[in-house]
């Protein structure tokens, strides 16, 4: 059913007229022109989606668009302010934690939502929290340290 929605997203109200069963995905990606959250597999597994709802990592190609209604969104686009990168992607950077950057916003994201809980996570705690996050390039060991960098922990100390 199309009905208005309200959310903010980014830190900027939006409402809109959508089907409120369209996934947070598509409403994004192709309503709002927000193209650094990917679709991955569709079924909420390998984590390329991933977006911050209410400070929770959320897989976005699963949830519907009412899910959010009332809800801070936050997305890859909105984690820089005013032009600088966001700790967590500067550790990115550091590590070179990424090749083809296809899961890279979907990282990052998940990521920034651990370090929202607890700021220093142990190596084990990163592991376990990305363990729904898939590189397909095999970046796993560079996001951890990327992870541990920006939590401030000892880069492979648990």
């Amino acid at each position: 059913m199309r009905r208005n929605i309200s959310f903010t997203l980014n830190d900027k109200p939006v409402e809109l007229v959508v089907d409120d069963d369209r996934m947070l995905l598509w409403v994004l990606r192709y309503d709002l022109g927000l193209t650094g959250t990917k679709f991955g597999c569709g079924e909420a597994l390998c984590g390329s989606c991933t977006v911050i709802v209410d400070k929770d990592a959320v897989r976005s190609c699963v949830t519907p668009i009412r899910d959010v209604a009332r809800k801070h969104v936050l997305t890859i686009e909105g984690l820089s302010a005013e032009g600088r990168l966001h700790p967590i992607q500067e550790a990115f950077l550091n590590h070179h934690a990424f090749q083809c950057g296809y899961c890279t916003s979907g990282m990052i994201l998940s990521a920034y939502a651990l370090l929202l809980k607890g700021a220093h996570a142990t190596r084990a705690e990163v592991i376990q929290h990305m363990d729904g996050n898939l590189c397909r390039c095999g970046s796993h060991t560079r996001i951890v340290d990327a992870i541990l960098e920006a939590a401030g922990a000892p880069k492979g100390g648990d």
